[in-house]
Order: C-alpha cells, then sequence, then structure tokens
C-alpha cells in the first residue's frame, strides 16, 4: 500500500476530532500532520493493545530503532517512509519522536500519579511534544508559537483524562493525581466501580477548571503574527473544548460511558472556526 494511504486509513479509523482539522491545509502539510499522527496512533496502539508489557516494550523498542531509521533516511514502516518527506522541510526534531515513545513506555503496567506535578512529565511526552510538531508542520514564524503548542497539548491531554476516566481505570490506569482523590474522598475503587456520587462530581468539576483553564493559558499565548497558519489547532481547541463542555452538561458521566460528538458536529465547529480565522 501507498504510505500515505497506509496513513490515512490509519487517521481515518481512529475517528479523532484531530482529522476534522487537517482537511483545510495545504497538500503538503496535510499530508505531513497525517503521517505524524498515524505515527503516533501506531506508538499508542502498542501501548493500549498490547497486553503483554515485556511484549510492549520489545515493539516500542523496535519504534525507537525506525525512528532512527527514519532521520537516516531509511525507514521501513509505511508510517515512517511517509513522514520521511516532512522531517527536513517542517525541521521536525528527532528527539520529538523519542519523547513520545518514552511518553508511551509509561503508560505500561500499573499507571498512578501521587500529584499533578509528576502528571505533568507524562502529559508533556504523550501531548506537549505531539503539540509542538504539529505546531511545526502546521507553520511558525515565532518561537514562542511552540509555548502554545505545548500548552494546548496539555489542555487537550487534560480533556482526554476527564473523558476516559472511567475506561483507563479498568486498563489499570488512573491519572487523576492520588493526592486530589484523597482530597476529595474518591478512592480507586469509586472510579472502577463507576461510584458517581457527589464527591466523584465535585473532583471532575475541578478536573474541568483546570483543563478550562489551560485553554485560556495556551490561548493566550500564541503570537498573533502565527495565528493564521495555527488555524488548525483552534480548531481542534474549538473541538476539544465543546466536547469538555458536553461533558460538564452530561454530569460528568464518564465513568460507565464515552462522551463524544458527532462527526457532524466536529466538522460544523472545525467550519465555522476556520470562516472565524
Amino acid at each position: 500500500m501507498d504510505p500515505h494511504a497506509y496513513c490515512q486509513e490509519k487517521a481515518a479509523a481512529s475517528g479523532s476530532s484531530f482529522t476534522a482539522s487537517f482537511r483545510f491545509l495545504p497538500p503538503d502539510r496535510r499530508r505531513a500532520i497525517t503521517a505524524f499522527y498515524a505515527f503516533c496512533r501506531e506508538v499508542d496502539d502498542v501501548a493500549d493493545e498490547c497486553r503483554d508489557p515485556a511484549l510492549a516494550r520489545i515493539k516500542l523498542a523496535w519504534w525507537r530503532e525506525e525512528v532512527g531509521r527514519l532521520y537516516e533516511g531509511a525507514p521501513e514502516h509505511p508510517v515512517t517512509r511517509a513522514l520521511v518527506e516532512a522531517i527536513e522541510p517542517f525541521h521536525l526534531p528527532r528527539e520529538a519522536f523519542e519523547q513520545i515513545i518514552d511518553g508511551m513506555e509509561m503508560d505500561l503496567g500499573t499507571v498512578r500519579y501521587p500529584d499533578f506535578r509528576s502528571l505533568g512529565l507524562y502529559c508533556h511526552r504523550v501531548a506537549g511534544v505531539v503539540g509542538e510538531v504539529a505546531a511545526l508542520i502546521f507553520g511558525i514564524s515565532d518561537r514562542a508559537t511552540l509555548k502554545y503548542a505545548n500548552r494546548l497539548g496539555l489542555a487537550f491531554q487534560l480533556t482526554n483524562i476527564i473523558r476516559d476516566v472511567g475506561e483507563d481505570a479498568r486498563r489499570g490506569r488512573i491519572y487523576l493525581p492520588a493526592d486530589e482523590l484523597a482530597r476529595f474522598g474518591v478512592s480507586e475503587a469509586d472510579l472502577l466501580h463507576c461510584r458517581h456520587g457527589d464527591a466523584f462530581a465535585a473532583l471532575m468539576e475541578f478536573q474541568y477548571q483546570r483543563a478550562l483553564r489551560t485553554y485560556t493559558e495556551a490561548l493566550a499565548l500564541l503570537p498573533a503574527a502565527d495565528r493564521k497558519a495555527q488555524l488548525p489547532g483552534l480548531v481542534m481547541a474549538a473541538i476539544y473544548r465543546t466536547l469538555l463542555e458536553e461533558i460538564r452538561a452530561d454530569g460528568f458521566h464518564v465513568l460507565d460511558r464515552r462522551i463524544a460528538l458527532p462527526p457532524l458536529r466536529k466538522l460544523w465547529i472545525a467550519w465555522t472556526t476556520w470562516l472565524k480565522g
């Protein structure tokens, strides 16, 4: 299969909100961001779908070696074969791909974080760095845009953590900091057994307010000179903030269900955000 066709299928199969913003990009940037997104899906699938941590580590080690081959100009996988033409034009750093793999390795085994500060490294690797690479592909003229992109990536990750609380807990992963669970009187057993009470709702309102602040902080960091180029990220932000509000409007019932926006609504948000510029 053609590498770019493979990446397109990989991206489309995910049903992610991110892909709604890609269609507005020029062809070269659209191919690059689709290939990069497919890379992120590939390594994330290793962490999510491989039940044997030892085997998952072997697979991630292969991907780490594949990143080396990518930067040597001799990749083997369809995703990295598609990415090879984007590395130099968009100045994509090798260490970014390595950090993303580092983040996926953090998901292997039992996942717990004592406080929000300790969660920060994970979020930086799996979301902040992803935001930075995406910003480079979209186009930057001011290096300060990378700070915006990193912060926006954090906001996306905090939204994902809220949305996926129940699903993650059943996988042995609890991203809600332990000290915050204790502060609101919510136990790990409450998450696993879908006990949705006032304490859980208060905990999630706290998480919601932090995520909302992070979106505001991120958008304030975007230099005006790069706003037009970064419209795809702003489209994603509009979709994710809408999702965040939907979760809250639903009363944070995220322990036994996955709240998502319909595809047509995501496209509508993407189109209207793009038109506003």
